[in-house]
């Protein structure tokens, strides 16, 4: 349920922000949200549907000042869901699917907003040595 996960190249991205009512918090969402996660999982996952893996974050209050172009001003979303489709076409199958919309309206219901952005994967890395310090490069 922890465990890392492994993205293969060239899978779709789907990027969901998630804006929470006043006063709903992370806590208040968790089972929906896990009860959504496990159904896309399950139902959905590999020969099933095209589901490859997903990942859910809360937003940290943090936003780089080096990262950032203009001043820093904070994010219009609580949490994100991040998940990886083989293709937008299974991704949308899935979402139409009754035992998916099933449990999406339950996280909905606590959310005044929920927007999903497609992306097409153009890269990806990792190192490829170990490195020691500021600039070191060990092979």
């Amino acid at each position: 349920m922890f465990g890392p996960v492994t993205i293969p190249y060239g899978v779709k991205l789907l990027f969901n922000t998630v804006k929470l009512k006043p006063g709903v918090t992370y806590d208040d969402v968790e089972l929906a949200l896990a009860e959504m996660c496990n159904v896309v999982k399950e139902t959905y996952g590999g020969d099933k549907g095209g589901f490859v893996a997903g990942q859910v974050f809360r937003f940290s209050g943090f936003v780089s000042e080096e990262g950032s172009i203009h001043a820093p001003q904070g994010a219009d979303h609580d949490l994100v869901i991040v998940t990886y489709w083989r293709s937008f076409e299974q991704h949308e199958r899935s979402h139409a699917d009754s035992v998916f919309k099933a449990r999406f309206s339950a996280l909905a219901a606590m959310c005044t907003d929920t927007r999903e952005f497609g992306y097409d994967m153009l890269w990806q890395g990792a190192p490829e040595r170990a490195h020691t310090g500021a600039g070191a490069v060990t092979a």
